[in-house]
């Protein structure tokens, strides 16, 4: 698995607001910029279990339509995409919904999303300090968030797939199947109580050790 953040940011805030919340993640990222109109991002091709920070910001509540061009070109293949829409504090409006219909073009599954605020990038004295104190508070606590569901998933992405010579028969996958088809055979589990039940008949007391 690997991190990226990839961000389009010609002043500096989105990538502020992202680097932020990444913390929150605890994880190494790669960083890639679609700020570039020389490099090839077509090439890049990104697997299944990699997480990307997607980030952009509102351009009179639209995304960049450079940048929109730029993603799409990418190769998701599936990867975990959390977006990212950073505004100067007037709206957002569409920017997330064509943030995200992008990045399903280009085969990310999405996994969250954040609306930031940050400095205007015009008109500084609009959300002028932004984000402040209070903000990077909020985006790092959201960023564990993010770490702990995109950590469950992929202990859900796992317990789909079994490996019979190194399944130990821990029954963790039957423990956090979230749509709990996930079963013992009723029929070899009735057969196992009924030869065993004479051993579990005397009831064991805990030994302690000091």
């Amino acid at each position: 698995m690997a991190v990226y953040e990839v961000t389009f940011s010609p002043t500096g805030g989105t990538d502020k607001v992202t680097d932020i919340l990444m913390e929150g993640c605890q994880e190494e990222k790669k960083e890639i910029s679609l700020l570039s109109a020389e490099d090839h991002y077509g090439n890049y091709e990104f697997q299944k279990d990699d997480i990307c920070f997607i980030s952009m910001p509102s351009y009179g509540g639209r995304i960049p339509q450079i940048a929109a061009e730029r993603l799409i070109q990418m190769k998701g293949n599936g990867a975990k995409a959390v977006l990212v829409c950073v505004y100067g504090n007037r709206a957002y409006e569409d920017t997330l919904i064509e943030l995200k219909d992008k990045a399903e073009e280009a085969g990310f599954v999405i996994y969250g999303a954040v609306a930031a605020v940050a400095e205007h990038s015009i008109m500084r004295k609009f959300a002028a300090g932004r984000p402040d104190a209070g903000d990077v508070e909020e985006l790092r606590a959201f960023g564990k968030k993010l770490r702990e569901k995109l950590e469950q998933e992929a202990d859900l992405e796992e317990v789909k797939k079994v490996d019979e010579k190194k399944c130990i028969a821990c029954m963790r996958c039957i423990a956090v199947c979230p749509k709990n088809v996930r079963k013992l055979n009723k029929v070899v589990l009735l057969a196992a109580e009924t030869k065993m039940a004479k051993l579990f008949e005397e009831r064991k007391e805990n030994e302690l050790f000091l």
